[in-house]
């Protein structure tokens, strides 16, 4: 623009600059930053497809306001927009005003407020947007604050107004009027000392549109007006609010007759200037009492000249914030208010905001109201409608990290805050993006607290007035035409945005290329924010900002060369023109410029060589991603030869492929590529620089032919080779251009035609005269016969009636045959995978292919009678293939199935017993192939129940089965016996009878009847006889004696006295034994085994001390064990005379020994057979009473005279554990009886503790409870502290069922917690939803007139809050329950002969709280209750 500064005097540098440079700076930008910002919604319109537009939520106007308690049940909704028609009606300070929070696109944290004091700002904002703000020091106006307060005693400087000229009051009442010409000169001195003596200081100012009038205000309450063209006093109000209270703000409404003020009361008066023959009068009318809230910020809407038409402004809109909400009035035609809005919670001490300003949302342009008290800005958008009521909606929240004490727009997508430790944060409105952080704690900001704690009259306000005024700074901050002014005590600063260009500037001074090149390109792609100065439709845009990025390239480049280490290692050169050299590529592409890439900068790089390799090297993704197709050929010369000399051939094909032809040299290529073996690279140049097709194929061929011929294996090179050969084939024939991209249309029949003709050749060139017909499909053949037959097939896919083609089909089809059946060069898989071909494409319905019927004969012959055995498998498996694609009508059926037979090839006879429905002959097709016959069970189990099969065709296979169970049981036992479980349920014992060998039928059996065999087989739906289980039995006890008693526990189906006879006849005591018990017959059953027990003390009797074997006392020691569990098991259900009649004889037989063996040549195994005789002592303690054994004991002929000696020890050792457990129980039950007295106080005095109400009303009418005259009503009193009503509480049915009785719950807690439902349990409800409740009867007798609440008389039931306790006291403890081992105490000590600690032996039958493994005694002091 023609009035755009020089970019070089944009910098900031106050401390070189005189004043009139600095005011030449300063205020150069007014004239064009005005224009800016009137352009600014213009721009904003018209580019709204290129920015990220607001998130509005419209919703039309309804019909029935909102009533008070349908917005406190309104649920929280953050993307619902609200409109109030008559807000008078909602009562806000009632309001929840967490139901109007939403959600940040900036804020992670959103809605927690700690967490947002926590949130660190948004990563290096500098090198993404650079410097946005310039900020100055107005040197002049500075110099002038100080001069007038030593020279004229003007005080310091107290507020700031700034339009086209800029006012200072002072704290001794001057107003100071300042020119923003270059010179800055004061142009008049309003006021005096005498009259701010009287007046007090300035504490607020204002100046109307016209920049014709001045009104001040002051400290002590009066207002002043004055006319700033002769400086003189027009009015001198002091009536117009109430006195005493300091004037707080004053400003001019877009009407030059109407003025808003503010006062410390908290009031807002409206003043009206009117002259009435030539008498200057005003009128105030009071808008907002201050008993209802003091308002502490005010702020009328003005609207630019331009949008003075706009209909909103009609309605002069004023926005006032109290310390609890915001609300919209308007003024005009009638005073009415339009929106109140609540703030959420809040610090006390933060300062409310509030800000206007015209922005363009969704092809409209409306006003936005800003307002924030601390780290939340709300956006308000304000619209009229046609029937002329106005609308609010919401827009998303700016959540911040820090609290704001100043919110300025600057133009309508951006706004400058400044947070409470003076820091100026710059932030982009749409995206919430922080552009730029500064510190301006140099500026020494005026603070306006003294006038909001009205120190002047005496320090009359609130004293949450006084805590706001702390951090006030209204009358500070002043913003005019896109400037913010900044009075300081001493000085005076003005910030503006940087135009583009000088955003750029600062960065490159600073040395910053990288940055101001990612700076450019956002401004070039509309991507950058704060944009200043860069006008006109967008490819003008681009072109200027172009322009100039060209420019700091080659400054780039430049700098890049100049700043190369001249000595050092080579790697750092490389690093450093690899940080560098990229960014010059990657701009000059995206910027589309490759003359400038390829010719300047090119040669400006080749000055290094280093810097050239690097140039080349970056390339290479650009060509890669078909991003960079054409390159000047002396560009990609230089770049094949460099990457040549890095050994990069790889990288070289790669890059070829991706090349325009016209930019290479074609000889050269070619033999470079022949000579490092690029083949892709080869074939890619002679299709597109050449048109050649046919030449790279004789060259592939001459490689890979010679070793196939000579039956050599191929290297892993020539592999590739091969099937690059394919794939190019395959290519050629289908159309597409090899290795990417497709053939032009015109050439795809020219070059199929010479491929097929290539192919079908007789003869190579320069064949020798030993060379074969057909070399090129014969090496085919033999280096990859499948997928050569697939390429064939798909290229037979694209035939569609083209007689040539069907010509060219036929002849290949003749040539492979003739190639193939004629030599006996090929395996037989490569024969059936032909043959397989040719069945495939004879199938198709449109085939015109003739193939002889009686090569598919021979094929057969071939595949079915070989002359070795050799690749069975693969034969049968290629004959398979080949009868699925089609082939089987090539063959008559009888004769293949003959010829699979004797071949043994099992999966042709089953695919063909298959087709003619010949299910049951498959059967033997499984059973005869090792491979698969166990398979047998799933294809007879899947014929027999899968529907699709008839009833004969499932008979015959249900007989087969039956006729082969024999061979399927030999098989596979458990998988028959789960087949026969499923299907032959019927037929178990035909089945047995089939099973001649007893093995076989052992194993079958088992599987059938032992559910440990994982058979998943129903024994009741199979319902078999008990003689076929005791059958089992017998077979288990011929081969697994061992198992016999495991598996009867399993068992279910068998008789007792067979079994017993059973195994009674194969002599296996201890299975008898069981089986007795299991009868009944436990006298028996111990008798067998006491036997047993006492045959084997004799057989160690007999040995005497000759054996060292240790075999016959574990035999001993086993079937003590088992007779000593049978004794325990059966003890509990028997009297004192049956037990001592099984324990007795069990220690008789154990003592026996002992008592044979003399003192003077004691038995080998006398000290184990007392400690034997020890354990069996242990356990019968436990059921028989110590003096009944020792009485028992000495009555024993030999014991009884004197010969205690070999039962000594016995004695001792029983005397010595019974003290040890009397003193254990004595000791525990002490202990228990102490913490169950501890526990049971705890308990009493946690029920008897009295509740302690929060409130002295109920929570559900908020009357008192004193003030009902109900007499039958009682006060609810919960745990949690709320109170209530009965009758309020019966209202909102606040009742819960608890083990059939009715109990209260509290209405606040429960509805709070939003849990849908009540718990049934109480205990798991949350505190406060069902607690202890007190009830208590009004009273009116109280001689003090406050009612006692007296306690319920308690029930005999546990209330919750006993039922609460009771559970809290139980989860102190980890560990069995106290009561539960003060029973089990009781019991055993009110016992006979009953003794918990009696010994490690005891069994199952004894299932005791100390006999568990994770039982501790915990010896410690009880735990410490909780109050």
């Amino acid at each position: 623009m023609e009035n755009e500064p020089d970019q070089e005097n944009l910098e900031q540098n106050l401390c070189a600059r005189t004043t009139e440079e600095e005011l030449n700076k300063s205020f150069s930008l007014e004239a064009s930053l005005s224009k800016f910002s009137c352009i600014d919604l213009d721009k904003e319109l018209e580019f709204k497809n290129d920015l990220i537009d607001d998130k509005e939520f419209d919703i039309p106007q309804v019909d029935t306001p909102p009533t008070l308690e349908s917005i406190l049940n309104e649920t929280d909704d953050e993307d619902e927009s609200f409109v109030l028609e008559d807000p008078t009606l909602l009562n806000i300070d009632t309001i929840d005003s967490h139901s109007y929070d939403t959600s940040s696109v900036a804020s992670s944290d959103s809605g927690d407020r700690a967490n947002l004091k926590r949130k660190k700002k948004l990563p290096d904002a500098f090198s993404l947007h650079g410097s946005v703000m310039r900020h100055s020091l107005l040197k002049g106006i500075s110099a002038q604050i100080v001069s007038a307060a030593d020279k004229v005693d003007a005080g310091l400087p107290t507020a700031i107004a700034v339009s086209s000229l800029i006012a200072v009051g002072t704290s001794h009442g001057l107003a100071l009027i300042f020119g923003k010409d270059q010179n800055q000169a004061l142009r008049l001195c309003l006021g005096s000392t005498s009259v701010g003596g009287q007046y007090g200081a300035i504490s607020a100012l204002s100046i109307n549109n016209d920049c014709s009038r001045l009104l001040c205000g002051f400290a002590k309450g009066q207002i002043t007006m004055w006319d700033l063209a002769s400086g003189k006093l027009l009015r001198s109000i002091s009536d117009a609010h109430p006195p005493g209270t300091a004037i707080l703000h004053i400003k001019f409404t877009d009407d030059p007759t109407l003025a808003i003020c503010n006062d410390s009361g908290g009031s807002v008066f409206e003043l009206t200037f009117k002259r009435v023959m030539g008498v200057r009068t005003c009128e105030s009318r009071c808008l907002f009492s201050g008993s209802k809230g003091e308002v502490c910020c005010i702020e009328p809407l003005h609207s630019k000249p331009e949008l003075k038409d706009h209909p909103i402004t009609q309605f002069s809109l004023l926005a006032m914030a109290s310390l609890t909400k915001i609300l919209v009035i308007g003024l005009k035609p009638s005073l009415k208010v339009w929106m109140t809005f609540p703030y959420g919670r809040m610090d006390p001490s933060s300062v409310p905001l509030l800000a206007w300003h015209f922005v363009a949302v969704n092809n409209c342009v409306n006003p936005m109201l800003a307002f924030c008290r601390g780290d939340v800005v709300h956006f308000l958008l304000v619209k009229r409608d046609e029937s002329g009521a106005i609308h609010v909606t919401k827009q998303k929240h700016l959540h911040l990290y820090y609290d704001l004490i100043n919110f300025t727009w600057i133009n309508s997508r951006t706004v400058v805050l400044l947070d409470s430790v003076e820091k100026l944060h710059v932030i982009d409105r749409q995206t919430q993006e922080e552009l730029e952080t500064m510190e301006i704690s140099e500026v020494q900001l005026v603070y306006n607290s003294s006038h909001f704690k009205s120190l002047a009259t005496g320090g009359n306000v609130s004293q949450a007035l006084a805590l706001v005024g702390e951090k006030a700074c209204y009358q500070s901050i002043s913003s005019y035409g896109g400037q913010i002014f900044y009075l300081g005590t001493k000085s005076v600063y003005v910030m503006m945005l940087r135009s583009w260009r000088e955003r750029m500037d600062h960065l490159l001074k600073q040395d910053c290329l990288t940055e101001a090149l990612a700076l450019a390109w956002s401004f070039h792609e509309g991507k950058a924010k704060a944009v200043v100065g860069l006008s006109g439709d967008v490819s003008k845009r681009k072109a200027v900002v172009a322009d100039r990025m060209v420019e700091i390239l080659f400054h780039y480049a430049d700098r890049a060369l100049k700043k190369c280490p001249e000595q050092g290692k080579i790697q750092v050169m490389e690093q450093h023109f690899q940080d560098t050299v990229p960014v010059i590529v990657d701009y000059c592409l995206l910027l589309q410029r490759r003359d400038l890439l390829f010719s300047q900068m090119y040669d400006k790089l080749s000055e290094n060589s280093v810097a050239k390799g690097v140039f080349l090297e970056c390339l290479e993704p650009y060509i890669l991603s078909d991003k960079l197709v054409g390159i000047t050929p002396q560009v990609m010369k230089d770049l094949i030869v460099h990457f040549q000399d890095k050994k990069l051939m790889d990288s070289v094909e790669a890059l070829i492929v991706h090349m325009d032809i016209t930019s290479l040299d074609i000889q050269q290529v070619v033999l470079m590529c022949w000579e490092n073996r690029l083949y892709d690279a080869m074939i890619y140049v002679y299709n597109r620089g050449m048109n050649e097709f046919i030449s790279p194929m004789e060259k592939l061929f001459k490689v890979i032919a010679p070793p196939l011929n000579a039956g050599k294996t191929l290297t892993d090179e020539q592999v590739v080779m091969g099937n690059k050969l394919l794939v190019y084939i395959s290519c050629c024939l289908a159309g597409r251009a090899y290795p990417l991209g497709d053939i032009p249309e015109d050439l795809v029949p020219l070059v199929k035609n010479q491929v097929f003709e290539f192919l079908i050749r007789l003869h190579s060139v320069e064949a020798s005269s030993e060379e074969e017909v057909y070399p090129y499909v014969r090496t085919l053949l033999h280096f990859d016969t499948r997928e050569f037959l697939n390429v064939l097939a798909l290229t037979f896919e694209d035939f569609k009636n083209d007689k040539q083609a069907v010509e060219y089909q036929q002849r290949i089809v003749d040539i492979l045959l003739k190639v193939m059946v004629e030599n006996s060069d090929f395996t037989p898989s490569q024969v059936g995978c032909l043959f397989t071909f040719l069945a495939r494409q004879l199938a198709k319905p449109d085939n015109t292919l003739f193939v002889n019927r009686t090569l598919f004969d021979q094929v057969l012959e071939f595949l079915c009678s070989p002359d070795d055995d050799s690749r069975h498998s693969e034969r049968q498996q290629v004959l398979l293939e080949l009868l699925q694609a089609g082939g089987v009508v090539q063959f008559e059926e009888s004769r293949l199935i003959r010829m699979a037979e004797k071949a043994e090839f099992y999966q042709i006879c089953e695919f063909m017993y298959e087709r003619a429905h010949q299910y049951d002959k498959i059967i033997d097709c499984y059973l005869h192939d090792p491979l698969r016959e166990e398979d047998v069970f799933n294809y007879i189990h899947n014929i027999l129940s899968i529907p699709g099969h008839s009833a004969e065709e499932k008979q015959s296979v249900w007989q087969k089965a039956m006729d082969h169970m024999e061979e399927l049981v030999s098989l596979k036992p458990c998988k028959a016996a789960e087949l026969v479980a499923t299907h032959f349920s019927g037929q178990i014992e035909v089945v047995i009878g089939q099973l001649q060998n007893q093995v076989l039928l052992f194993k079958f059996l088992r599987s059938l009847l032992d559910p440990r065999e994982g058979v998943h087989v129903n024994q009741e739906l199979l319902q078999i006889p008990p003689s076929v289980t005791e059958q089992f039995i017998e077979l288990l006890c011929q081969f697994s004696p061992d198992q016999v008693i495991e598996t009867l526990q399993v068992l279910e189906c068998y008789r007792l006295e067979e079994t017993i006879q059973i195994t009674q006849k194969y002599q296996l005591h201890e299975v008898t034994a069981y089986l007795l018990e299991k009868k009944g017959d436990v006298h028996g059953a111990f008798l067998l085994l006491l036997e047993r027990l006492q045959s084997r003390l004799q057989e160690i009797t007999r040995q005497g001390g000759n054996t060292t074997e240790a075999f016959p006392l574990k035999a001993v020691e086993d079937t003590m064990v088992e007779t000593i569990a049978l004794c325990q098991r059966n003890s509990q259900n028997l009297n004192q005379q049956q037990r001592e009649a099984l324990w007795f004889p069990l220690l008789e037989a154990m003592m026996a020994p002992q008592k044979l063996s003399s003192s003077a040549a004691p038995h080998r195994h006398c000290e184990a057979l007392k400690s034997l005789t020890m354990q069996v002592l242990n356990s019968m303690a436990t059921f028989i009473a110590l003096p009944s054994i020792l009485q028992r004991i000495l009555q024993d002929p030999i014991y009884g005279k004197g010969k205690l000696g070999e039962i000594q020890g016995l004695i001792l050792g029983m005397l010595d554990t019974f003290n040890y457990e009397q003193t254990l129980l004595e000791t525990t039950t002490s202990l228990l009886n102490q913490d169950l007295h501890w526990s049971l106080c705890n308990l009493r005095a946690s029920v008897s503790r009295g509740l302690n109400p929060k409130q002295d009303y109920c929570s559900i009418c908020l009357q008192q409870y004193k003030r009902r005259q109900e007499m039958a009503d009682e006060i609810i009193v919960f745990s949690c502290g709320h109170l209530y009503h009965s009758f309020c509480l019966q209202s909102k049915e606040c009742t819960v069922e608890i083990e059939g009785q009715t109990r209260w719950i509290c209405y606040k807690c429960s509805s709070s917690s939003k849990a849908g439902k009540l718990s049934e349990n109480p205990s798991e409800d949350k505190k406060g939803r069902v607690t202890s409740q007190a009830k208590a009867p009004l009273s009116y007798h109280q001689t003090k007139g406050d009612p006692s609440v007296r306690k319920a008389n308690s029930e005999p039931a546990l209330d919750p809050q006993q039922i609460q306790a009771f559970e809290q006291l139980c989860r102190l403890y980890r560990g069995s329950s106290r009561l539960a081992l003060l029973t089990e105490l009781s019991q055993n000590r009110s016992g006979d002969s009953c003794r918990p600690f009696a010994g490690s032996q005891s069994g199952p039958a004894f299932n005791s709280v100390f006999q568990n493994e994770n039982f501790q005694l915990q010896l410690a002091p009880p735990p410490v209750a909780e109050d």
